[in-house]
């Protein structure tokens, strides 16, 4: 019996050292394959880009931009994005940030609007009218965010708090990501407050680092190919909440600028390289 108990012994450690054995053999193939899928996906990425679509909606967001409209029939050619009446170039890099003139902090799409209202005579309503595009209902504000985008690329991301209002936004888009709500009491850092996260094939990146905010934020608005439409940070933000199952936030809303400028910030020092391509 004893010599029993003893070869029974034997058997069930060999079978727990095989068990151990395969368990790591395992989970060395599996980080293996992430790391292969992960390769690739950066591979058709790359592709992809060499004929990114965005560019189209970059061109046509220019033609809307210099193009008369509205009841004053005005242009949108001085619109001042926080570096002078009409200056383009490198302004969204410096977004979101206070304006005097509207006396609060915004984002890009929060400025194209008051810039629609104040300088083309639109109401509100109709500034904002169709921020997003669907199905043969193309967007006029995410053309126009293509191309004001586009003419920051290649420059470093530099966002700023030095008005009071900055810093207190800014704030509030930190106590936005960190809160938790929705039918599943997720919060922005749910996904994004740690390293090495991922959802099915998709890389989740720390948004509280550089390294990660800069990759994420730098490379929106995007061409998304599953969807055939260039999407803005703003839709981004807004499909996140989706996902988290929160209550549709107000397109324009303070909250969301307050968490764009959170990201914004966090990301400065990475250089600019929108619109891209997404899956």
């Amino acid at each position: 019996m004893r010599n029993t108990r003893r070869r029974l012994r034997g058997t069930v450690a060999l079978t727990a050292a095989a068990i151990a054995a395969a368990s790591l053999a395992g989970l060395a193939s599996l980080a293996q394959a992430q790391g292969s899928t992960a390769e690739e996906i950066a591979k058709y990425r790359q592709m992809l880009a060499e004929g990114n679509p965005a560019e189209l909606w970059e061109a046509a967001g220019e033609e809307l931009w210099k193009k008369p409209a509205g009841p004053k029939n005005a242009s949108l050619e001085q619109c001042d994005l926080g570096k002078g009446p009409g200056v383009t170039k490198g302004a969204y890099a410096e977004l979101p940030r206070y304006f005097k003139d509207a006396n609060k902090v915004m984002d890009l799409e929060q400025r194209l609007a008051w810039c629609r209202v104040t300088l083309q005579g639109l109401t509100q309503e109709e500034a904002t009218k169709q921020p997003f595009s669907a199905s043969g209902k193309p967007s006029d504000i995410e053309r126009l965010a293509s191309y004001l985008t586009g003419e920051s690329r290649g420059v470093k991301m530099n966002v700023q708090l030095t008005h009071p209002e900055e810093k207190r936004v800014y704030a509030l888009g930190q106590k936005m990501f960190f809160y938790r709500g929705g039918a599943y009491d997720f919060a922005c850092a749910t996904c994004h407050a740690v390293d090495g996260q991922r959802i099915r094939l998709q890389d989740l990146p720390n948004l509280l680092e550089p390294k990660g905010a800069q990759a994420a934020y730098t490379t929106w608005p995007a061409y998304r190919v599953s969807q055939g439409e260039v999407r803005t940070m703003q839709h981004r933000i807004y499909d996140c909440l989706r996902q988290q199952r929160f209550p549709e936030p107000a397109y324009g809303s303070d909250v969301i600028t307050a968490l764009s400028m959170f990201l914004a910030k966090n990301a400065n020092g990475g250089t600019y390289d929108g619109p891209n391509m997404k899956r």
